[in-house]
């Protein structure tokens, strides 16, 4: 294929014979894209023909912003793709985070460093390591698929950016809210049994269940014979006809669906509140709030189904705002994975219980906050020499 270069005043130009199109003769001329020598000028020809002649056309960087191409993406990948709680996690992120600073850039201005430089003022802002990882995590998706198959840009310039974090920092009890003992006991004192929050907070603590496994949790998931709880669905958030309402889902992920063996505190905690329920449909008769189609677990006196904002508004202003606990319902989670684990259950069984993917999942997040299993450690160690 022909073609050269030439320059105009301060520009180099190249241009290219791309032979017989709809039955005319066709050369291309465009801007060598900042070329400063000949030399430069010829890299950037000989780059265009090869384009040209892998994929039929000349590649024209798109003048559509960040924002504008986000919001597409969202619409096009994200709401079909990925589960409903990752849509609103990923719309919100974007929302807050990455449109206020890179929204009104080209897509073709981004460049490595200016997007270093804005991960670089996240971490400086303090987030958590997991909201820097999901930042930068769209953006890297998002751009990369503006690459192809969208063809909106000619390279992702996210695949050189670094996450500027301390990764040998691992999370404290501080962190994760870990409960101590201390304050186990005043939860379980003020929490009775006709407090709002005594049945999640059971099942939390007993379970580790994540929030909206909790809220989606039916009568029909507890074998009270075999003692177990089936975790098989979850309650999440999704916007129907720009209406945002709660629906049932699947798991977070394919290790979500687990059962869960439970004791017979918990069982029998479950089995008068089953009996409370009956009780109450009767009591409110026609007005009680039966769901048709489901059969929650958690729900109100008057039948209403707990969803994760009534569970939010509990541990917020019926707990930590009497009790002046630092205290969250993930934290119950975090709390029951290390008492599993400084008592001596094996990680991959903590694993399967909290649904984690992998068992370095665990292990990584909780072990190194166990120092009970650090002392029996040493004290095995100790009676061993002794008798040396």
């Amino acid at each position: 294929m022909k073609g050269g270069v030439r320059k105009r005043g301060n520009t180099w130009y190249y241009y290219f014979d791309m032979g017989i199109v709809d039955g005319k003769r066709k050369k291309i001329e465009r801007s060598a894209e900042g070329a400063q020598t000949k030399a430069e000028a010829e890299s950037v020809l000989r780059r265009k023909i090869l384009e040209y002649e892998n994929a039929g056309t000349v590649f024209k960087p798109s003048e559509m912003t960040l924002q504008d191409f986000l919001t597409f993406w969202h619409e096009e990948y994200v709401q079909l793709k990925l589960k409903p709680n990752t849509q609103e996690n990923y719309r919100l992120t974007i929302k807050n985070h990455i449109n206020p600073h890179l929204g009104k850039y080209k897509l073709k201005s981004l460049t490595p460093h200016i997007l270093q430089q804005f991960m670089n003022s996240k971490v400086r802002e303090g987030l958590a390591e997991q909201t820097l990882s999901i930042i930068r995590g769209i953006l890297n998706k998002s751009l990369k698929q503006a690459v192809y198959p969208y063809k909106y840009i000619n390279e992702n310039p996210m695949q050189y950016v670094e996450l500027m974090v301390d990764k040998k920092r691992k999370p404290t009890k501080d962190d994760l809210k870990i409960q101590s003992n201390e304050n186990l006991r005043l939860l379980n004192e003020n929490i009775t049994e006709n407090h709002p929050f005594y049945l999640p907070f059971h099942i939390g603590l007993h379970t580790g269940v994540r929030v909206g496994e909790l809220c989606g949790l039916e009568w029909k998931h507890i074998n009270f014979e075999d003692m177990t709880i089936e975790i098989e669905q979850q309650l999440t958030k999704k916007k129907i006809n720009g209406k945002e309402i709660w629906v049932v889902s699947t798991p977070k992920s394919v290790s979500g669906y687990r059962t869960i063996p439970v004791g017979t505190t918990l069982i029998n905690i479950l089995k008068r509140a089953k009996m409370q329920q009956k009780e109450n449909k009767l009591k409110y008769g026609e007005f009680y709030q039966q769901d048709s189609n489901y059969d929650f677990v958690c729900k109100k006196e008057n039948g209403e189904h707990y969803t994760p904002n009534v569970i939010k508004y509990q541990t917020r202003e019926l707990i930590k705002g009497k009790l002046g606990i630092d205290f969250n319902y993930h934290s119950l989670r975090h709390t029951h994975a290390t008492m599993l684990i400084e008592n001596g259950t094996p990680i991959k069984t903590v694993q399967k219980r909290l649904g984690h993917s992998r068992a370095a999942i665990t292990e990584d997040r909780y072990v190194h906050l166990t120092q009970k299993m650090a002392r029996d450690a040493a004290d095995i160690f100790d009676s061993i020499a002794k008798n040396l």
